[in-house]
This record gives C-alpha cells, sequence and structure tokens, in this order.
C-alpha cells in the first residue's frame, strides 16, 4: 500500500478550500491522502494589520514547523504569503496553475464614491493601502483583518464605502458580491493568486509526487516575481506589488515600490523573450533601486522604530548608510542660511587681511563677486573644507586652525599689520574679535550671511543629537529638552554645548563622518 501523504493547511475556509484542490489532484494521481488542520499565528492574531506584527511568514510558520517534526509531508499556502526564502530543508515541490490575479473592490449601495474628495475603504494589506491613497490620496484607509467571510461581514456591519479583497480568494469559495469590481490598476501581491505546495527536500515520493501537479507557466511568472520581491529586501511589511505574464512567447512584467501613506511611487514595466528572461526581475528590482528604492525601503524599514538620534544637519543618503543599525536617525536643518549682499565701497580699498570662519562667509563672498575682484593679500580661515573651498573658488590661504581661539592665538602673533576684515554672519561666538581687539588688532565686521534659527521639537525617544556650530546648538535647546547626549563636530561647538549639556562629545576630526563615528561608538 502507498504512502498517506498527509497535507498541512490552516483551517480557514479558502485555505481548507485550496488544500482540497490539491488533495483531488493527488488522488486523481493515484495517492491517499489525509488533511491535516493548524491554526498560524496570523489566524489567531487579529487586533493588529498584518504589517505592524513585524512576522515575515507569518501564515506559514506554523506549517513548516509541522513538517520539520514531521507531522505532516506537503504544506499547501496561498503562495503570496510565503517568504521568498523557505527553512533549510522544505522546498518548493509545486505551483497550481493560477487563478485570478486581480484585487477586487467590494462596495456597498454604488461606487459613486470614487469621485468624492472623502470616502472610507478597508484593507489590513499595506500595498493594497499605498495604491489606494496614491490613486484617492483624501481617502481613509482602515484596517480590515479576519478571513474572508469575517471581513465580508464587517464590511456590512460598518459604515465603510467599501472593502478590498484578492480577486481569487472570495471566487474561489463562491462567495463574490455583487458589487465588486476588479482593480486593473492595482498591482497585486507578488504570486497572488497562485497556489504553492511546500515538501520536505529530503522526501523523494512525495516530490515525485507534487511534481505532476506544476503549471510551468505559472511557477516562471510567481518566480520572477518573488524574486524581484526578494531583491527589494521586501516582504509583508513593504507596499510591493509585481505581476508577470507570458503573452506570445514574451515575458511581460510590471512591478511597483511605494511609501507607506502612497505619496512616493517608483514603478518598473519591461518585457524580455521567453527564455531570456533570467534577469528580468534582477533588471527591474535595480531600476527601482537606482531611482530612489533604497532610500524608500529604509524608511519604511525603520518606520516602525524608535528614533534615537537626531542631526541638527540634514544628512546625504551616503552619510544615512554609514551608522550602526541600532542607530535610527533623523535628521533635519536647525539653521537657516541667508546670504546678504555684501556692498562694493567694502572691496574697494585693499584689504590685506582677510578672515573666513565658515563657509557661508565664502559663498556670500563668491556669489557677490568673481574671484579676479576677490584679491586678498592674506585669507586665513577656520576648517580644513572651508580651506578647501577658499583655495578652489577665491585664491590661497595663508593659515587655516582648527577653531575661531586657535586662529586668533596664531593672528595675534603673526598677523600682517594690525588690520583685518572679518566676513561673519549676524549670529557668532565673540572669541576671535575679542581677542584681536585687546591686542591693539583693529577688526571690520562684515556681516555676509544671516543665521536663522530653524529648529522643532524632535520625538521624546531622542536621547543623543549631533551638532555642527554652536548655532545649531542654540536652535536645538530652544525646543527640546537638554537630557540628550550630544555628539559635536569640534571643539568651538562642544564649547557652546557645554553650557546646555552635562555629557558632551567632541569628534576626532571637524568632519560630519566623524560625528557619525563618534555616535556608532557610542551605540555598539
Amino acid at each position: 500500500m502507498s504512502k498517506t501523504i498527509r497535507i498541512g493547511t490552516r483551517d480557514s475556509e479558502l485555505a481548507l478550500w485550496q488544500a482540497k484542490i490539491v488533495q483531488s489532484l493527488l488522488e486523481d494521481e493515484g495517492h491517499n491522502t489525509e488533511l491535516v488542520p493548524v491554526k498560524s499565528t496570523g489566524d489567531l492574531v487579529l487586533d493588529k494589520p498584518l504589517y505592524e506584527l513585524g512576522i515575515t511568514g507569518i501564515f506559514t510558520r506554523t506549517l513548516d514547523i509541522a513538517m520539520l517534526n514531521h507531522d505532516i509531508d506537503i504544506a499547501v499556502h496561498s503562495l503570496k504569503d510565503v517568504p521568498t526564502v523557505l527553512p533549510k530543508g522544505i522546498i518548493q515541490a509545486a505551483v497550481l496553475k493560477r487563478g485570478n490575479v486581480n484585487d477586487t473592490l467590494v462596495f456597498k449601495d454604488n461606487e459613486e464614491f470614487l469621485s468624492a474628495k472623502e470616502a472610507v475603504i478597508a484593507t489590513g494589506s499595506l500595498r493594497r493601502k499605498a495604491q489606494w491613497l496614491n490613486r484617492y490620496p483624501t481617502h481613509t484607509i482602515t484596517d480590515l483583518r479576519g478571513n474572508v467571510n469575517s471581513r465580508l461581514q464587517k464590511l456590512q456591519d460598518n459604515d465603510w464605502n467599501g472593502a478590498i479583497f484578492a480577486a481569487a480568494g472570495i471566487g474561489r469559495i463562491g462567495i463574490r458580491p455583487d458589487e465588486a469590481i476588479n482593480l486593473d490598476w492595482m498591482i497585486p501581491a507578488p504570486a497572488q493568486g497562485a497556489i504553492m505546495i511546500t515538501a520536505l527536500d529530503e522526501d523523494e515520493f512525495v516530490k515525485e509526487a507534487c511534481a505532476s501537479l506544476n503549471h510551468e507557466e505559472t511557477e516562471i511568472c510567481t518566480t520572477i516575481e518573488r524574486k524581484f520581491l526578494n531583491r527589494l529586501e521586501g516582504g509583508c511589511t513593504a507596499p510591493i506589488g509585481a505581476l508577470a505574464r507570458i503573452k506570445d512567447e514574451e515575458v511581460v512584467f510590471k512591478g511597483i515600490l511605494l511609501s507607506k501613506d502612497g505619496s512616493k511611487k517608483i514603478q518598473v514595466e519591461r518585457s524580455e523573450k521567453l527564455g531570456k528572461h533570467e534577469d528580468l526581475a534582477v533588471f527591474c528590482a535595480d531600476y527601482i533601486i537606482e531611482r530612489g528604492g533604497k532610500r524608500l525601503m529604509d524608511e519604511i524599514k525603520y518606520s516602525n522604530k524608535v528614533t534615537n538620534v537626531f542631526s541638527t544637519k540634514k544628512l546625504t543618503q551616503d552619510q544615512q548608510k554609514l551608522f550602526h543599525e541600532k542607530v535610527v536617525v533623523k535628521s533635519d536643518d536647525f539653521i537657516k542660511i541667508s546670504l546678504n549682499r555684501i556692498r562694493p565701497q567694502i572691496l574697494k580699498s585693499e584689504i590685506e587681511n582677510v578672515i573666513l570662519t565658515s563657509k557661508n562667509a565664502v559663498e556670500a563672498l563668491t556669489t557677490n563677486y568673481s574671484a579676479e575682484e576677490l584679491q586678498f593679500k592674506n585669507i586665513y580661515c577656520v576648517g580644513r573644507r572651508t580651506k578647501r573651498l577658499i583655495e578652489r573658488k577665491i585664491g590661497p590661504v595663508k593659515y587655516a586652525a582648527k577653531n575661531a581661539k586657535a586662529l586668533a592665538d596664531y593672528l595675534v602673533e603673526y598677523i600682517e599689520g594690525t588690520k583685518a576684515t572679518y566676513f561673519c554672519s549676524d549670529i557668532r561666538l565673540d572669541a576671535l574679535p575679542t581677542i584681536l581687539s585687546e591686542n591693539n588688532i583693529e577688526v571690520n565686521e562684515v556681516e555676509a550671511y544671516q543665521t536663522k534659527y530653524d529648529g522643532s521639537k524632535v520625538e521624546n525617544s531622542v536621547e543623543s543629537a549631533m551638532f555642527y556650530s554652536p548655532s545649531t546648538v542654540e536652535s536645538f535647546v530652544r525646543s527640546n529638552k537638554s537630557d540628550v547626549i550630544a555628539f559635536c563636530i569640534g571643539e568651538t561647538t562642544a564649547k557652546e554645548a557645554k553650557q546646555h549639556f552635562k555629557d558632551v562629545r567632541v569628534a576626532k576630526v571637524p568632519t560630519v563622518e566623524s560625528v557619525i563615528e563618534l555616535v556608532n561608538l557610542h551605540y555598539i
């Protein structure tokens, strides 16, 4: 007598329907079978949206464990619920011919609300939510969980305009309402509408039994979609859609990645000849990644994590990549710079000594005048980056110090003459001009730019902040608590920070990257 194949399945009506289809097909091939219903975590936790549970494979994990424990021989899944990487020892044994791939809108009364500014749509899918809000940004999305029957009942019991379902799900168990339309414009979840059978890789008998049920076209298309998903590093917690079709010996693919609120969307469409489609998924995923997809995925990845570090200067994408995984950072410019018009009279007389302590002062000068008009005899500055900018846009620098006080001390000893012109901000520290004046050096201060405080209140979870100038410190403390760790770019910034914060740390070199390194050392 041949082995009885134990078929593991969730115990929802739809899951049982799918398992019975597999059972019928196997028995048609002459195999003995037995259904083994198993409850999953996804069925038991119904008070939160799937994407808030933070678990991939929520509907498959229990069946995977049952299989690895040899309590079942195969498991039947909706392929869209299966993680792109299967547990060690478990393989995809077959994919059945695909059903309806579309998402379906089930509505009450009529469809007039689609043209209305306000409407309420129910769905537990982040992908559906994002695509709906991208198309209807003024509508409201409410969460909807449970099996198909309970979700349809909730739609009737609540004051919602409609709810979104997988067309295959409501169609397979014969409960699709008349008030339903397929959303052809909505790109479905990767592998939506397909039924998958998994088995133990070591079980040759079961693998051979399932092989005859495999539908090659569906396998090709769903494999492309799942490769695309895997390349984007997405799961049920990311709003990713993908659909591949085969038509006239050509594979046609379209994919999409959105922000959670649907305000951002990156889409791709591409076709390849059947047989030459192996790189299609990778090409399309890379297309999205290169057009901002990586940044969007990072935003999604960290959106549910608590921010613990705040940068008072907007960080670039490359700088954000430098942080340790334990650091969840947000950034914004806490000061705004407004360049002033510098009067020509200031430059008419020959200026022997010029002092520049920031790149903003350099930008103010070069915005007003050409390099030929800025031929100063001696230029003194603060910081290596300011020095490089001066030498690129104006001319050679006679001396560069690491901070304003160090520059003042140098000038007291080595300045040529007794006069200097200091191009500065309306907000500045008094150390440099005070030291020079006390040592009989006349300082002509020219307001080259204005510094405006533009800070805002940060999240209560922030436990440390990154500062790049005394002004960023002042801007931060105007709106925020002072019990955070202050990571500072240099001694001048640290001096200001010490007036407000107990724990102040200074980067080894005055660069943003060095401040990031300081942050990482604390959180590793």
